[in-house]
């Protein structure tokens, strides 16, 4: 249900595009005060702190409404009476929370390549007035819910090409996603997601290396399962795949960034549009430091997209849900038309988070 990803050539910074079967179209320090209600909290006299306490300590974020919390809940589940939503036993978030109180509306690229989607296909300032008008669209059709804008990086992208280490993935340098950061700014309280493509990496390599801007409090998670490759198989001749237990690293290591350093949850985003690219899902944990959530990415007629979402996203209840719009690959086949927030509405649950692409 996918085209592929983009390729970047280590030597000469030439991209290409690998298609194949069932696979997608390719897919500083900022303001403490972002995109949460936040204030400002005295340090006292003579008591000097460092960077990161310092941060850690000036910040309070607006506690969490359980109450409100429970409803949200509700509403997205939206009259599902299996038991499979809303998800049970799942920990309120620590202060801050984006979700359920807010509906994430984000695009999806790389500013190498105008082939991997909406972030980088268009100049900065055409790309957030075509955000926004998506934003529009969903405050409209849900204006109980307020809608947080952003913009998902791919900050690690699987390559064709093995590379000086042999793990055929490149990652982008800090200057371009400091560059993904300064876009952000043009509007005010947008968050950013910087999205990992391990190919024969490892998720454990590559989060760290993140970790400057994942202390951020405007910037979340997003992995890829279907460029997580096992057994030596390379990106593009198979679908990849993560178990719950690399998830649940990856999740662990957020929370320890989110307690150490006195931030917001972060939101943690996996992308999916097969059983096998997530397994043992059951195991995976909920912590009140992160929030996750499972992102249909398939690309394909909205009949299609909506059997997906029922098998890999409603079946396998995790704790949120995502849904994918492609600009150009959703328009192949009849009837020849994207889905509309209306459509995603009726979507049970429906969806916390929305990319473009």
């Amino acid at each position: 249900m996918k085209t592929g990803k983009l390729i970047i050539n280590s030597l000469s910074i030439l991209f290409l595009v690998i298609f194949f079967t069932n696979c997608s179209e390719s897919k500083s320090k900022t303001d403490t005060k972002s995109a949460l209600n936040t204030k400002s909290k005295a340090v006292p006299k003579g008591e000097e702190l460092s960077e990161d306490e310092s941060a850690a300590e000036k910040v309070e974020y607006v506690p969490t409404d359980t109450a409100l919390y429970n409803k949200k809940l509700k509403e997205l589940a939206n009259g599902d009476t299996t038991g499979k939503w809303p998800v049970k036993k799942q920990p309120y978030p620590l202060p801050g929370a984006i979700l359920p109180y807010k509906r994430v509306v984000t695009y999806y690229g790389n500013l190498y390549s105008k082939k991997m989607g909406a972030l980088g296909e268009y100049p900065p300032k055409e790309m957030l007035r075509m955000l926004y008008a998506e934003v529009a669209k969903w405050e409209k059709i849900d204006p109980k819910t307020p809608v947080q804008p952003a913009l998902h990086y791919i900050a690690v992208v699987a390559a064709g090409d093995p590379g000086k280490d042999g793990k055929y993935r490149n990652r982008m340098p800090d200057k371009q996603i400091d560059s993904a950061l300064t876009i952000s700014r043009m509007k005010k309280d947008m968050i950013v997601f910087l999205d990992i493509q391990v190919a024969l990496s490892t998720i454990r390599e590559e989060l760290p290396r993140l970790e400057k801007y994942l202390k951020m409090p405007n910037v979340h998670l997003g992995i890829d399962p279907e460029f997580s490759m096992k057994g030596g198989i390379l990106p593009g001749k198979k679908i990849g795949t993560y178990d719950a237990s690399e998830i649940n690293y990856a999740s662990d290591y957020l929370a320890k960034l989110v307690r150490t350093h006195n931030l917001p949850p972060k939101i943690f985003v996996i992308h999916r549009f097969t059983k096998k690219m997530v397994t043992n899902y059951q195991s995976i944990k909920l912590r009140p430091e992160t929030q996750i959530v499972m992102h249909m990415d398939g690309w394909g007629e909205p009949e299609l997209k909506r059997g997906t979402h029922r098998h890999f996203i409603y079946s396998e209840p995790v704790q949120f849900t995502g849904f994918k719009i492609f600009y150009k690959n959703d328009l192949k086949k009849a009837p020849n038309r994207l889905m509309t927030p209306e459509d995603l509405m009726k979507l049970k649950p429906q969806p916390s988070y929305i990319q473009y692409q």
